[in-house]
């Protein structure tokens, strides 16, 4: 069975696939959870009820996630369609799913969204936590804004940042749920993931010796 995985090159396809949606949506989540964190904890107007709504998103469930992302997503009357159809920057609705070069990055869309809010609320728990005194002394020996953060938040918030790091990347690895959901792997399989071909293996194509190898795979790493 490893044997008969290795040599097949659907197999190596879906690992980069995987590869690609664990790195970019990770990469993703964490520069915009940053972003987020940081503009809570500089308290602009509204911080508190920005703080609060974060946790709608998170709180969502992956499927019903996944279902409101495909509905967005739709050809026939989705709301990405009626929003590009309303500034005038498409004539015609457009089946976003069927492109397979463009069903992908669809996918992490989605996946982003939904959970960017995690990493944010970890991350400005983090910085909540900073102590003040180091960036006022900063700030009163002319250290900037981004020089302060830079040189003391960042390095402050690096245990935070691994935490956030660790616990998104093993759920990005083993994505299965919004995929099935958005497009059940298609266009033209350019969305399996390394999980869902494990599912394949496992249950439509009856071959429980390869989705065990398959499954070994994903808990090893």
């Amino acid at each position: 069975n490893y044997l008969e995985m290795i040599r097949d090159q659907t197999f190596w396809e879906t690992i980069g696939r995987t590869l690609y949606f664990t790195v970019v949506s990770v990469g993703l989540e964490m520069l915009g959870g940053l972003a987020i964190a940081q503009l809570i904890t500089s308290h602009p107007w509204g911080w508190k009820l920005l703080r609060f709504s974060l946790i709608i998103p998170w709180a969502v469930p992956t499927i019903v996630n996944g279902a409101m992302w495909r509905w967005i997503y739709s050809g026939d009357f989705g709301a990405l369609n009626g929003v590009l159809m309303q500034f005038g920057l498409i004539k015609h609705y457009i089946p976003w799913l069927t492109f397979p070069n463009l069903a992908m990055p669809l996918v992490i869309l989605a996946d982003t969204w939904h959970t960017m809010p995690l990493i944010a609320l970890i991350l400005q728990a983090a910085l909540a936590a900073l102590p003040e005194e180091l960036d006022e002394a900063a700030a009163v020996d002319g250290a900037n804004t981004w020089q302060r953060f830079l040189k003391i938040r960042l390095p402050l918030l690096r245990p935070a940042i691994l935490v956030a790091l660790i616990i998104r990347t093993v759920e990005a690895f083993r994505v299965f749920d919004i995929v099935y959901i958005i497009t059940s792997g298609g266009p033209a399989s350019k969305t399996i993931t390394i999980t869902y071909l494990t599912y394949l293996f496992s249950f439509p194509y009856g071959k429980q010796g390869i989705g065990a190898a398959l499954s070994i795979l994903v808990s090893v790493v």
